[in-house]
């Protein structure tokens, strides 16, 4: 990971008023990122709003909802008043956020390649496989240690980006040397297990019968896709959505490079989840259409129903497909 910024300690420090935002659709890494550096900057004597433009559709997050406002409020927007902008590196990332949100200076902290982060600071990592731990770096280089509570927040936000340590490859050392620490500090990985994987409902699980059923390869079984059409979304209900589990599931088939979900959102709208295991940089091809991400995880919002989002996606795949 990269060394904090030095720009990064003077702005915790010099101000005493922050908003600590996410992106809209709050995932575990977002919201334990927010959480973790609240409490973290509530115990340095901060005044701290939590703001989250929601919606909070992933069962893992939800119990988190009544933590968060969906405003700023107007009686913290004072010149000793500042920003966190956590797992985006975009405005137009934190939704309806941003037509409240007081012209205050901004720290960006991401570990996303894409967007365009504009503030007074930026600290953005693209190796490291969390924001979470990203927090953790900034807490330690301010010569502290998070509590018991904030190592929870910052365990279950490691845990579910890095899909509970799949994703982590030779290179992950220092990844579970500080989830050691954050273990030391009391947070349970059984319990973020639990976390991110439990209280699923049955008809969620029954969603997933569906989505693999109708799973379609491409290239060879190199690339798999499915989709999830209106009736199923009011069939289902929104939390049904289990991606982590659709994309494990799909990676447990022989010969799979890559994999993509596309979910019709609207009408006139898609929404499209593209993972691979190693050799496909799936955040340029969402970028292509607008979206983004990791090079193995990313995400974009279409105009469009989904088969030509589909036909238009595995175009777009063709030229990406590494050689047999």
């Amino acid at each position: 990971m990269k060394r904090v910024p030095r720009e990064l300690l003077e702005f915790v420090e010099n101000y005493g008023t922050f908003y600590v935002i996410g992106h809209k659709e709050p995932d575990g890494d977002c919201i334990g990122s927010q959480l973790a550096l609240a409490s973290f900057l509530k115990r340095q004597g901060k005044n701290v709003s939590l703001l989250s433009a929601g919606p909070f559709t992933r069962t893992e997050v939800m119990p988190y909802e009544h933590r968060f406002s969906q405003e700023a409020p107007e009686e913290k927007a004072s010149e000793r008043a500042a920003g966190f902008i956590l797992d985006c590196s975009s405005l137009g990332r934190i939704g309806s956020i941003a037509q409240t949100l007081p012209s205050v200076p901004l720290a960006f902290i991401d570990h996303h390649a894409s967007g365009e982060a504009s503030g007074q600071v930026v600290f953005i990592d693209d190796q490291a496989p969390s924001v979470t731990l990203m927090v953790l770096a900034l807490i330690e280089a301010l010569g502290q240690a998070p509590t018991k509570e904030e190592a929870e927040y910052l365990l279950f936000g490691l845990s579910t980006d890095s899909g509970f340590f799949r994703h982590i490859d030779e290179t992950g050392a220092e990844t579970f040397a500080a989830a050691s620490r954050l273990i030391a500090a009391g947070a349970s990985p059984k319990k973020a297990f639990a976390q991110m994987s439990g209280g699923k409902s049955l008809l969620s699980r029954r969603l997933l019968g569906e989505i693999l059923a109708r799973t379609e390869p491409y290239f060879d079984g190199r690339l798999l896709v499915s989709f999830v059409n209106l009736e199923d979304q009011n069939r289902f209900g929104q939390a049904s959505r289990d991606s982590d589990m659709v994309y494990q599931l799909l990676f447990g088939v022989a010969g799979c490079e890559a994999a993509m979900v596309i979910r019709q959102e609207s009408e006139t709208d898609c929404t499209v989840g593209f993972r691979a295991r190693d050799r496909i940089d799936v955040g340029s091809i969402a970028a292509r259409f607008g979206g983004g991400g990791h090079r193995l995880a990313a995400g974009a919002l279409i105009r469009g129903k989904i088969e030509e989002v589909r036909d238009k996606l595995i175009a777009a795949f063709e030229s990406s497909m590494p050689e047999e």
